[in-house]
């Protein structure tokens, strides 16, 4: 590679600097073994760096995220910092992150690998093969719409959030759901609520002209939010991209995450525009929370972090291959029954720490060579 790519590591809080150490010995690995170096840098987000610099996110972290070709992003939380001002809490510091790198296309995928299937509070044989992606927008909506806040009108306390859309948001999101089916099985199902907002009636109208013009070729479906909840549970396989937006692709990607068995496993991607070097903005990061209940005690499952830093290399530096290395690696150990305390049965035996479940992994990108 003619130039080294550069990587800012925001490990954040709990047990986010644990999984995030997994992560980089990977990281090490592919320079060691497979000439892929990185250029890898530290900083604070969250609780962290509330601690030390007062705020959740610092101005000259927000600058490093601008520069870089990634960031990677453990997690955020906790209760220590609940007492908190609603915009000094950890929170905050990863909404700033999406909101000024515009990172407005999340992808979660949720896949259910054979050897977890039975972690599925479904039945085996509705969860087994399954792979999906939801396309959630990230920087608009609900979570961002003004006006908001906690207002008193006639004596009495009113809460408002508004759901706000422009035609070019849902656009850019609605593109990059298509070309990513064109890459799976040529399918979207778009999500909103056309039947009672306005906005999912505007998200419906561009999503179906974007498709007309210039993704004919995908098979385009429309659902309402609520019966896509619902589907989701039914039958999952039914869906291949699903494209929603930012309120209700919070909630249905939880929703679908479970379908897999663990939230420990389930990766994620924010997406933006395409710098000067044709690399898009992003950000990765694992689904899963900080988990301050286990933090410190090598209890925790670093493969989410492990499988979004697979995604960096798939979607931020064009490596396909190094990306599916990881992925198989991943589901390799999984398929010889090693599991941290997240995966097991009650009768499942020992569970392994999180620097072995590490170890177990570099193994098999070891065996793969």
């Amino acid at each position: 590679m003619m130039n080294t790519p550069s990587l800012l590591v925001l490990a954040g809080d709990g047990i986010g600097p644990e999984v995030m150490d997994q992560v980089k010995r990977i990281i090490t690995w592919y320079g060691d073994k497979r000439d892929l170096t990185f250029d890898v840098s530290d900083d604070l987000v969250g609780g962290a760096a509330y601690d030390v610099h007062g705020t959740p996110l610092h101005d000259d972290t927000m600058a490093k995220a601008q520069e870089v070709d990634a960031v990677l992003l453990g997690a955020v939380g906790g209760p220590k910092y609940d007492v908190l001002d609603f915009n000094e809490k950890p929170e905050r510091g990863l909404l700033r992150l999406r909101k000024e790198m515009d990172l407005f296309a999340n992808l979660r995928p949720a896949q259910c690998f054979d050897a977890l299937a039975e972690f599925s509070s479904l039945k085996k044989e509705i969860v087994s093969g399954l792979d999906i992606m939801i396309v959630r927008e990230l920087t608009s909506g609900s979570y961002f719409g003004e006006p908001r806040g906690i207002f008193v009108e006639d004596g009495q306390r009113v809460g408002i959030n508004t759901q706000r859309y422009t035609e070019a948001e849902i656009d850019r999101v609605a593109r990059s759901a298509f070309e990513l089916a064109r890459k799976r099985n040529n399918r979207v199902c778009s999500m909103e609520k056309a039947n009672v907002m306005e906005s999912g009636v505007l998200w419906r109208e561009v999503v179906t002209e974007v498709h007309k013009a210039d993704y004919a070729d995908v098979e385009l479906s429309h659902m309402y939010a609520d019966n896509g909840a619902m589907q989701l549970v039914r039958d999952p396989k039914q869906f291949d991209v699903i494209v929603t937006d930012n309120l209700f692709g919070d909630i249905l990607s939880d929703c679908a995450a479970m379908l897999t068995g663990s939230l420990g496993m389930l990766p994620s991607a924010s997406l933006g525009a395409p710098m000067e070097n044709g690399r898009p903005k992003a950000m990765y990061e694992p689904v899963h929370g900080s988990a301050p209940d286990i933090m410190g005690k090598a209890m925790a499952n670093p493969s989410a972090c492990v499988l979004s830093f697979a995604m960096a290399l798939r979607y931020s530096f064009d490596q396909g291959e190094e990306a599916t290395r990881l992925e198989k690696a991943v589901e390799a150990v999984l398929a010889k029954g090693i599991r941290t305390a997240d995966l097991m049965q009650a009768d499942g035996g020992k569970p392994v720490s999180t620097s072995e479940m590490g170890d177990a992994i570099l193994a098999e990108l070891e065996a793969s060579l």
